[in-house]
This record gives structure tokens, sequence and C-alpha cells, in this order.
């Protein structure tokens, strides 16, 4: 069997541009050169890759799809082997997209990058942010090679390794009565308007800890955006749970919050490096995963016992 980077790049480029003419625009290539291509990559593989549609372009069989997720996986692991040749003996060099849970990526991206960056100057990181189920697709269409996310409902083809627990806490206005408790239990709050950060699996393990409790919720608002939960919470609008909390207690808008232990031994979320599993991790993605594992362990920076909430006097 004999196929060519070029024509993995057109493959995948078709896939993306959902047309070989808009392809061929992208690649500065003309259209029968890679029509021909695609023919012949499918002759020599015995399989269709794309479903043409009669002037309405091409969509991906399910075979194709397979096939597009490990061409990009392949074009970057050939990416990286063409800067290596050039820099021999030098550093590593490249570029790597990781994935992060939204609120993850809030908490600990900064300090990972900005951290990484200084180590490793020769390896540029895109940052893709989303909620558990586009960090899953973006890990199996081959966008993203490592992510930092949770273990909610991650499939047998992807693998994962455990950073850190986040237990549950709740957020409530810093002018609540229970606001300078030491602790705060969830039957207490039964009666209280719930935010809810509505997300993909996120808000089945929110119902989950109110199920555990014995009380439904009381749910006044849903919203992906988790400041703009901590804004409402802070001008008394309701209460939360939160996992990943920040190191402040200040809203955009300036108001302030509270951020309490549950007294209940509830379950926390496990904060874990996601790959596929088929995969190995190219150099400079590995390099980042090593980075981000000793950040969490014993003397990093986000090691065990440093990632606890402000209280609501912190600055």
């Amino acid at each position: 069997m004999r196929f060519s980077l070029r024509a993995l790049r057109y493959v995948v480029e078709t896939a993306d541009a959902g047309s070989v003419t808009e392809a061929a625009k992208r690649l500065n290539v003309s259209q029968p050169s890679i029509s021909a291509a695609l023919s012949q990559l499918e002759a020599e593989l015995g399989v269709q890759i794309f479903i043409r549609h009669l002037a309405k372009g091409v969509t991906l069989s399910p075979a194709g799809q397979r096939l597009v997720n490990d061409a990009r996986l392949l074009l970057a692991h050939a990416r990286d082997f063409a800067q290596s040749a050039q820099s021999l003996g030098s550093t590593l060099h490249g570029e790597i997209v990781v994935g992060s849970f939204s609120t993850l990526a809030t908490r600990f991206m900064p300090g990972l990058l900005s951290g990484f960056r200084e180590r490793q100057p020769g390896i540029s990181v895109k940052l893709e942010e989303g909620d558990q189920q586009e960090i899953i697709d973006g890990l199996v269409s081959g966008r993203t090679e490592l992510a930092l996310s949770y273990s909610f409902a991650v499939p047998d083809e992807i693998v994962g390794e455990k950073f850190c627990e986040l237990p549950p806490y709740i957020v409530l206005s810093a002018d609540h009565p229970l606001a300078n408790r030491s602790s705060i239990s969830l039957t207490e709050m039964r009666d209280e308007p719930f935010i809810l950060l509505d997300l993909p699996h996120s808000r089945d393990y929110f119902a989950s800890l109110f199920t555990a409790s014995g009380i439904e919720p009381r749910i006044s608002f849903r919203t992906r955006s988790f400041e703009l939960i901590r804004g409402l919470i802070g001008n008394g609008q309701g209460y939360s749970i939160h996992n990943a909390v920040p190191r402040t207690t200040i809203g955009y808008d300036g108001s302030r919050v509270a951020v309490v232990p549950i007294t209940e031994k509830l379950p926390a979320t496990h904060v874990m490096a996601l790959r596929l599993k088929r995969h190995a991790l190219r150099p400079a993605v590995q390099t980042f995963a090593d980075y981000a594992r000793d950040a969490f362990a014993v003397g990093g920076q986000f090691a065990p016992g440093s990632i606890a909430p402000a209280r609501i006097d912190a600055a």
C-alpha cells in the first residue's frame, strides 16, 4: 500500500471544507489534482472515504471519519519529525493542541501555560476549551491530543491519568447568614434557589449530590457560565455548587461571594489528563503532560492542599 502525506492532507482539508472545490482553494491546488488523489487513496485502501453529493459537496463515510481522525494525528507526527530534523540537538519544537474543560481552564491553565512556556519556549500550545462532550469529541476527532478534564462519561477509547480530586463547595453570597460558617450541610440549603452550571454531564454530577443528600434542588436559573453564576450569587439571587473554585471571592461585577465546604462527605470530581488510547503521545505533547502532572504533584504549583478556596475576607 502506497500513499503520501500530501494525499492525507488533501483528505483532511476536504473533510474540513466539505467540498473538493473549497479544499482546492484553501490549499492552492487544482481541483482535479485533489479529486485524483482522493480516488487513488480510496482505491489503495479499498474503502469509500467520501460520499459525494451532486452540487452539495461531500460528507465522510463512517470509515472515512476514522481515517480522517487518524490522519490528523499522523500529520501532526510528521510535522514534529520535520521540525526535529531541522533542529537536531536543540530543544523540542512544535505546536500542540490541548483541550480543557472550561472551568478547569479558567482555574489552572493560566499558570500551566505560563510555566510551560518558560520551561519549553520552543513548544507552542493552542488551547481549546469546552464542556465534557466537546472535550471528548476533540480527542476522538484528533483535533486535540491531550485534555485536562473530568472523569465524567469517558468512553473506552479514551484513557485518563488522575491528577487530583476537587471536592464540591457551596458558593453563596458574602452577605448570606451562613457565609462565615466553617461548613454547611446541603440540607440547610434545600429551600433556597439553586443556580445550575448547566453543562453536559456536569448537571448529572450536581444532581447526584442532591440525590445523595436526599433533597430536591429548587433550580431558579441555568447557565453555562460560572462567572455569570458568581455574579448572580453575589447579588443575592441564590447559591450554587462548584469544584474548581477560584482563588478570589470577587465577581466580575465587583460583588462578593463566599465559598464554604459541605458538611456531608459527597463525591469529589477527578481532574484527569485524557488522551486517545490507540495513539502514543508525540514528544512535545508528552512533555506538556509531564509538566502538568508535576504541577499537581506534591511540591507543584497546584499541590494537594494548595487549591482550597479563598476566604471572604481575602483581598
